[in-house]
């Protein structure tokens, strides 16, 4: 289906009018048009926006490693006759990130004029109707040719791609191959689906080779431990082999899930990582097991022994400063040692508690938080130790339970633990010591069994000098303190702590180096909780409309990498032409940057309306709204 004037018009009409000829076109591209008019993506869209930088790139490509290593032998067999055709080849991961990318030089250099490079995100959120972006979509194969495409960024191009699925049917990437409409060939989606089926079938093969490493390795233990319970995982945590005992206890137990083994009276004493001897990636594991005989079971781990895999939620980043921080969670998680855990306002502290939690052997328990200094000293008994019906006028007539013993079994974190007021103080010593709670107005004590995590920003050792916090209480939460780094102590995890939040928030900010390099020189006062709401922040204004995100950072007076003192220019010139206070955030960056854009033109309206990319009927009618 080549780009014709048919189909230009049937383009036009959806666009302007939102009407659509169901005959004019394949039902899937209709779906994808409909999906992207009701996301508002710009359908005049001239080249990709998102594109990663250098940096940001090399940890996307060390994400998808695996699908590089299956697919650049495929790609490389097949690039020269790629190049002959007059096409390029594409290898992108499940974000949509284009990760390779090789073929013809000058269609290359064609790409390059609308961004499809390496880096770029090429999804139907970022560009609209497309073959990467609506194969991922989709699930599916598919060609889309011309102003099939609904950006006219990609109006000129063929392009065909396949999604390459790993053995769960899960999609690990696409492959695509692109080309100008007038070099387009019927082939073009038959030689990008044998490409795919070729990187399944080696991912096959290579998982074949692994169990086989798994069952030898199961061979060489039944050798050396002959009485021993043991049973061999692959990566999706089914059992692929099991030791003689095991067998003949539960005979089907090879091919059975994990967690419905342990439901057979076992518990694990200890886990061993098995890599792949090809390429020393993580293939499974081997699990030394004992029985627990009168009941079932889940999956236990004894308290002494640490988990092999250290789960983190948040984002860990390069800095040697932040790793020798996960180095002592590593450390202290398996163990039961009270952790005080020191760092500025917006470091992450409860994400260290939480994390610290989560890798112990108290993880199946709850986890309570509370802020100290945010509940009123009068409420604070109540709140930490519940009280009994009847314990006080206006108490709930059930009673309510305190944080305590909402923890118990799990482990509790006291945040800002340095707020806490004298007496209160007294009532936790007492409470470390014994480990018992008596709730406002009862008679009966409590028994708990938790951990107890506090953290502050404070210097506790200064508030025992002073006599505001009690030498022996401080003396019985520090016993393994955790300091987290500041922001500006870690610079050069900013890219990495970008990346992660711009991911798990779906925020789509243009991470150039540029911008970057702003991130990096501000102090960062606020920590990473101030970087986060940066970004936010900006999220929203971008997506308000077409503004430079740079001139942003310039003109925006709340962001607090906004450099004022470089642009003095455009504060005088705007309190000569309207009260700040009357203006919206967004009215304050449009009069800031047309005062800019007339500064570079010197005072030109049609080159300043140019340079900000609007009609010089917009540039006009703004002048007269803000009195400029």
């Amino acid at each position: 289906m080549l780009s014709t004037s048919c189909y230009l018009r049937t383009w036009e009409r959806f666009i302007s009018e939102g009407v659509l000829d169901s005959n004019r076109l394949n039902k899937r591209i209709m779906e994808s048009w409909h999906r992207c008019k009701k996301d508002q993506v710009n359908p005049y869209l001239n080249k990709g926006k998102h594109i990663l930088t250098s940096e940001l790139l090399d940890i996307q490509k060390e994400k998808n490693s695996f699908l590089l290593e299956l697919a650049s032998p495929q790609l490389s067999r097949m690039n020269q006759s790629i190049k002959e055709s007059g096409m390029m080849a594409l290898l992108v991961d499940p974000d949509g990130y284009v990760l390779s990318l090789s073929g013809n030089e000058k269609i290359l250099n064609e790409a390059g004029k609308i961004n499809f490079v390496e880096g770029v995100r090429w999804t139907e959120g970022e560009v609209g109707t497309n073959a990467i972006g609506t194969a991922l979509k989709t699930g599916e194969a598919v060609m889309i040719q011309g102003t099939e495409h609904y950006s006219i960024a990609s109006h000129k191009w063929s392009c065909s791609a396949m999604p390459i699925l790993n053995e769960d049917g899960k999609i690990l990437g696409v492959l695509d191959i692109s080309c100008p409409v007038e070099y387009s060939h019927p082939s073009m989606l038959g030689m990008v689906a044998n490409l795919a089926y070729t990187i399944e079938q080696e991912m096959g093969v290579r998982s074949y080779k692994k169990e086989l490493e798994l069952i030898q390795h199961s061979i060489e233990l039944a050798e050396t431990y002959p009485d021993r319970f043991f049973i061999i995982c692959n990566h999706k945590e089914m059992i692929i082999s099991a030791s003689k005992l095991v067998r003949k206890k539960v005979p089907q137990s090879i091919g059975m899930a994990l967690s419905d083994l342990l439901n057979h009276g076992y518990r694990i004493v200890k886990e061993n990582l098995l890599l792949s001897k090809e390429d020393n990636r993580i293939s499974g594991k081997c699990l030394f097991l004992s029985e627990n005989h009168g009941h079932k079971t889940n999956r236990l781990f004894p308290a002494s022994m640490p988990s092999e895999v250290f789960d983190f939620k948040g984002e860990s980043g390069i800095s040697e400063s932040f790793q020798n921080t996960l180095q002592k969670m590593k450390l202290v998680a398996p163990t039961e040692a009270n952790v005080c855990i020191f760092g500025e306002t917006g470091v992450g502290k409860e994400l260290i508690a939480m994390a610290i939690h989560e890798n112990g052997s108290r993880k199946n328990g709850p986890f309570i938080t509370i802020n100290c200094g945010a509940i009123p000293k009068d409420l604070m008994e109540s709140e930490l130790f519940g009280y009994v019906d009847g314990a006080f006028t206006g108490a709930k007539r059930q009673g309510h339970k305190g944080k305590f013993e909402q923890a118990n079994g799990g482990t509790i974190f006291l945040d800002e633990i340095g707020e806490i007021p004298l007496a209160m103080q007294v009532a936790l010593l007492r409470l470390l010591q014994e480990r018992k709670i008596v709730p406002i107005g009862g008679t009966k004590s409590i028994s708990l069994d938790i951990r107890i995590i506090t953290a502050t920003h404070r210097n506790l050792e200064e508030l025992v000098n002073d006599g505001s916090f009690r030498q022996d209480l401080y003396y019985r939460l520090n016993v393994y303190p955790i300091h987290v780094p500041s922001l500006r102590e870690r610079i050069e995890d900013i890219p990495y702590l970008v990346n992660y939040l711009c991911l798990k928030n779906d925020w789509h900010i243009p991470l150039t180096e540029e911008l970057l390099k702003r991130l990096k020189d501000y102090n960062w006062p606020g920590n990473i909780r101030e970087l986060q709401n940066v970004l936010q922040r900006l999220t929203i204004l971008l997506a308000e409309g077409p503004l430079d995100y740079i001139q942003v950072l310039n003109s925006m007076h709340s962001l607090p990498i906004a450099r004022h003192d470089d642009i003095p220019s455009l504060k005088e010139g705007g309190k000569k032409c309207i009260k700040g206070n009357e203006l919206t955030i967004r009215e304050k960056i449009q009069r800031d940057l047309m005062l800019e854009a007339l500064q570079r033109s010197r005072g030109n309206v049609t080159a300043a309306a140019k340079f900000m990319d609007i009609p010089r009927s917009t540039f006009y009618k703004r002048l007269h709204k803000y009195g400029l």
